[in-house]
């Protein structure tokens, strides 16, 4: 399939770049191609990148875990209609903070979503709207009546993140407190990223027992809920309650079910360019994961396998924009490629 595009005079150098590169990347080794070993008439063509990372993709592949991803992602069909494909929600945001929500809110758009909604103080509201409009965006985290109105959009909302840029004000994360409430009433699946972390770790009470969350700490963020002993991460998660999941996210993002007690290992990836924001690119990427988990009768793990889905992608999405910016990639570079990895990795192909 990769090499029927291809000139008849790159056959030869074709399959010898496929055999070393296969070789090379399943000996867990970095692959390097010596510009020489590219004839010139393939090299315009750009052949060797694009085989190198369809190769990649094709070995890396192999796990259930992303077969079951796939599975879980819609097609596009005609008879669907708008709202179908996900309505998330987004509680987040200050004066400070109004890149953070909108990369979530983009991320879950670009990945599949069909509506996003941004819940935000006044301040951050104008901001955030610049950025695109294609987010609806709800300036009533830091009104006084802020429950009152923000509930009754909540029952529309497949899946809600709280968390990306909310900033640590005292009366806008008690408001957070009796949202996360709400929702536990309503049994809304919830992704706590960020600054909504800060908020459990004082008071774990909020997601004890909550079927349905996902926790998305990082290194620093996960210390303050697990602590240093890492022998004791299963005792620790245990204590939440069964039904919380958990993504430590690193190197090696690895996913904890409190429901079977089980961690999974996802793979390597990304490149050593560490911009801001591509937490909160998982977290939108998982909230849109996580409803098509919850919607796929076939799926028994739904969250597990939306946070391997979310860890795939955004490390595969660090990967293509590091190729192609460098030490310059920003996160905004990693949301352009949302696309391409999405469709080299999850879209459906028609036979």
């Amino acid at each position: 399939m990769i090499v029927s595009f291809v000139r008849s005079e790159c056959y030869h150098n074709l399959a010898i770049q496929t055999q070393m590169v296969l070789k090379l990347f399943l000996s867990k080794r970095p692959i390097f191609l010596h510009p020489h070993c590219v004839s010139s008439s393939c090299r315009n063509l750009d052949t060797t990148t694009r085989l190198s990372r369809r190769i990649a993709t094709m070995s890396e592949n192999k796990s259930p875990l992303l077969e079951r991803a796939r599975n879980i992602v819609p097609h596009l069909e005609t008879h669907r209609h708008k709202g179908q494909a996900g309505r998330i929600g987004i509680v987040g945001g200050s004066l400070e903070y109004t890149g953070a929500p909108y990369f979530a809110a983009i991320s879950a758009l670009k990945v599949g979503a069909d509506l996003v909604h941004v819940f935000c103080p006044q301040a951050a509201a104008q901001v955030i709207k610049s950025y695109s409009p294609e987010l609806i965006v709800h300036p009533l985290l830091d009104s006084n009546d802020a429950t009152m109105q923000i509930e009754p959009w909540l029952e529309r909302l497949h899946v809600l993140v709280i968390g990306p840029g909310l900033g640590r004000d005292r009366l806008i994360l008690q408001t957070v407190s009796e949202l996360i409430k709400i929702c536990r009433q309503l049994q809304k699946p919830l992704v706590i990223d960020a600054d909504g972390l800060f908020l459990i770790t004082h008071d774990i009470s909020l997601v004890k027992d909550y079927y349905g969350v996902i926790l998305t700490p990082n290194a620093i963020e996960f210390c303050r809920l697990f602590g240093n002993d890492r022998d004791r991460i299963m005792q620790t998660l245990e204590k939440l309650g069964r039904g919380v999941t958990v993504i430590e996210k690193g190197l090696n993002d690895r996913i904890y079910d409190s429901l079977t007690l089980e961690k999974y290992e996802c793979p390597q990836g990304g490149s050593g360019r560490r911009c801001g924001g591509q937490g909160d690119l998982l977290a939108g990427a998982l909230a849109t994961f996580y409803f098509w988990a919850l919607e796929c009768k076939q799926e028994i793990s739904p969250a597990v396998v939306a946070c391997f889905a979310a860890s795939y992608l955004t490390k595969n999405c660090n990967t293509y924009a590091f190729k192609a910016k460098g030490r310059s990639m920003t996160c905004t570079d990693m949301i352009e490629q949302i696309h391409n990895v999405f469709d080299d990795i999850f879209e459906h192909k028609k036979e």
